[in-house]
């Protein structure tokens, strides 16, 4: 699969966890169509292959003295820049507050190493 389709299946996956994140966590709300989840959803996959690599490097300190826990910080910061992204186009999606992202997080995470298993199956 070619670069471009493996930044699709991320997508997809990412998308599908954060689906699943806002139907679970209290503190993801979005309120919208579904053409606007997928801008959504596309926001939240350029994010993470554009901004959250540059995290990673720039706190790589951080990221080993914490044993991968770090990690968790900058995946919760990407669902504070998605929503900083997404709001000025209209989309209403809100993180309300840091215990809200970090949850989502994780549920992302986990939802999209699961989807990205059985997308390439």
């Amino acid at each position: 699969m070619g670069r471009s389709g493996s930044f699709l299946t991320r997508t997809i996956a990412t998308g599908l966890g954060l689906l699943v994140a806002i139907s679970i966590v209290p503190g993801l709300k979005f309120e919208g169509s579904a053409g606007q989840f997928i801008v959504l959803a596309l926001i939240f996959g350029l994010v993470n292959a554009v901004i959250r690599p540059i995290l990673k490097f720039l706190s790589c300190p951080l990221v080993l003295l914490t044993l991968g826990l770090f990690v968790l910080i900058i995946n919760a910061l990407m669902l504070y820049i998605t929503q900083a992204l997404a709001q000025p186009l209209g989309i209403a999606f809100v993180v309300d507050g840091f215990g809200s992202a970090l949850i989502g997080a994780i549920i992302i995470s986990i939802v999209s190493v699961i989807a990205t298993a059985v997308i390439r199956d």
